[in-house]
């Protein structure tokens, strides 16, 4: 039995015995069932489908609308962003899993849990962001830019993008989510950090004060 079914199974037989969940379980339980989606149907379901449409030579936009019991409705945009067509959609397909048997370019800093400094940023609108963790301060201001305009941009630490939708198996435990999928990168020094969030500021063209204290 998937881990799908079994959530369905857990969810029916609650409802069944008359068992009523509050507000916050229930949205857990949907967080649960989008989460199992987004990564265990969805990428098998890119990978079904990706042979097919190497047929077409144009970018498009297939939305699919299914709904349990009915024919499954697809629908074709011309538009070349899924944003443009959904809002709130999200990215399906996994980055690729690393092999961490080879050896790329290390940081010359010992990392985060080594250091004791502070990260300040200093927002376009003068805000301040600043934690008593750099990661914090580090994922906060990657979700005050936007995780769509970030992503593009293909920054890696460890051979890792900074933000995934993958949780990878060496440093997993050192990647936190930040809603619909995505995962950031804390594994790295302040310093290091502070670099990435300097590369961001000047790719983005935004002025952004990074400092360490």
């Amino acid at each position: 039995m998937s881990r799908l079914s079994k959530l369905y199974q857990a969810m029916e037989t609650l409802a069944r015995e008359g068992l009523e969940l509050s507000v916050e379980q229930e949205a857990q339980l949907r967080k649960a069932e989008e989460e199992i989606i987004q990564k265990e149907i969805l990428p098998v379901l890119s990978e079904k489908i990706e042979p097919v449409l190497n047929q077409i030579e144009r970018e498009l936009v297939l939305v699919v609308d299914y709904s349990p019991r009915q024919p499954l409705k697809v629908s074709l945009s011309r538009k070349r962003n899924i944003t443009d067509v959904l809002s709130d959609a999200v990215e399906i397909k996994p980055d690729p899993h690393v092999d961490h048997r080879s050896f790329g370019p290390q940081s010359t800093h010992k990392g985060e849990i080594a250091s004791k400094t502070i990260l300040a940023v200093t927002m376009p609108d003068g805000h301040i962001i600043r934690h008593q963790k750099a990661k914090d301060t580090f994922i906060e201001v990657i979700k005050t830019i936007g995780v769509d305009k970030v992503r593009p941009l293909g920054l890696k630490f460890c051979k890792i993008p900074i933000i995934s939708n993958t949780r990878d198996s060496k440093y997993g435990k050192a990647q936190h989510p930040i809603g619909n999928g995505w995962l950031v990168l804390t594994h790295s020094s302040t310093h290091d950090k502070k670099n990435m969030l300097d590369k961001i500021a000047k790719a983005l063209h935004l002025k952004l004060k990074v400092e360490i204290v």
